[in-house]
C-alpha cells in the first residue's frame, strides 16, 4: 500500500518544503495542502509544519487553528487519521484541542537554535512505533516559544498514561518534566516541539533519526488499510 502524507501550508509557514522533502526521502508520497481549503485530498496522514503562521499574532498558532484546513484535520484525526504537528504545528494542535497543554516562552526568554538529543519516551505511537524505547534521537530544535506547559492535572494524566512521546536530554526551554512532545489518548496525534523534518539526510542535518517518524507513520497507514 502506498502511503500519502499531506503537509499543509499556512502564510508564515517555513518548514513546509522541509516536511515534504522528508515524507518523499522517508518513503512515502507527499502531497501539499493550502490553509484556505477543506478538502483533505484523499491523503492518509497529516504533518502541521514549523513558521510563523500568521505572524504567530494573537498566539502562536492559535490563529491556524482556526483555519478551513485544520478544521478538516480534527474532524479527521477524531476519526482516527494520523497527525504529526512540529514546532508552529505543536503549537497549533494544542490550539485546536487535539493536544493538551500549551507551548510558552522559553525559560529565559531566548530563541534557541540547536541539535538536541531526545529521548523516546513513548515507542508505540503512531509516528514512533520504528524507534526503540529510550532511544536517543538527535534533531534540530529552534524555537522561542517552546515550554510545554500544562496543570498538575494534566501532566499527571499524561504520565500515568504514557503520552509523553519525546523528553528533552538537555531541556534547555525549562519544559516541565523535560517534555519534548505528547500524544492523543489513541497514540494517533502527535505534537513535537524540535524538527524531526531537518534530520534526514546527512549532507544537510545532524542526523538521518528524523526518518524514523515517517516510518513509523507509513508502518501505522499499512496497518490501517490491513
Amino acid at each position: 500500500m502506498s502511503a500519502t502524507i499531506g503537509v499543509i501550508t499556512f502564510p508564515g509557514t517555513l518548514d513546509d518544503v522541509d516536511a515534504v522533502r522528508a515524507v518523499r526521502l522517508g518513503g512515502a508520497t507527499p502531497k501539499e495542502l493550502w490553509h484556505a481549503d477543506d478538502d483533505l485530498a484523499g491523503v492518509d496522514a497529516v504533518i502541521v509544519p514549523g513558521g510563523f503562521s500568521y505572524g504567530d499574532y494573537l498566539r502562536s498558532g492559535a490563529i491556524a487553528a482556526m483555519a478551513p484546513m485544520m478544521r478538516a484535520v480534527v474532524d479527521a484525526a477524531r476519526r482516527g487519521m494520523p497527525v504529526l504537528g512540529i514546532c508552529n504545528g505543536f503549537q497549533i494542535l494544542t490550539e485546536a484541542g487535539l493536544l493538551p497543554g500549551a507551548l510558552t516562552r522559553n525559560e529565559g526568554l531566548h530563541f534557541h537554535c540547536v541539535d538536541t538529543h531526545l529521548e523516546v519516551a513513548n515507542a508505540s505511537t503512531a509516528w514512533t512505533s520504528q524507534f526503540e524505547q529510550g532511544q536517543k534521537i538527535l534533531v534540530p530544535a529552534k524555537h522561542g516559544e517552546g515550554r510545554f506547559q500544562a496543570t498538575h492535572e494534566t501532566i499527571e494524566e499524561l504520565e500515568g498514561e504514557g503520552r509523553v512521546v519525546f523528553r528533552y536530554t538537555d531541556n534547555f526551554n525549562g519544559s516541565i518534566n523535560a517534555i519534548a512532545g505528547v500524544t492523543s489518548a489513541d497514540g494517533r496525534v502527535v505534537g513535537v516541539m524540535p524538527h524531526p523534518e531537518h534530520a534526514v539526510d546527512i549532507l544537510t542535518g545532524p542526523s538521518t533519526d528524523g526518518l524514523g517518524l515517517i516510518h513509523s507513520a507509513i508502518a501505522e497507514i499499512s496497518k490501517i488499510g490491513a
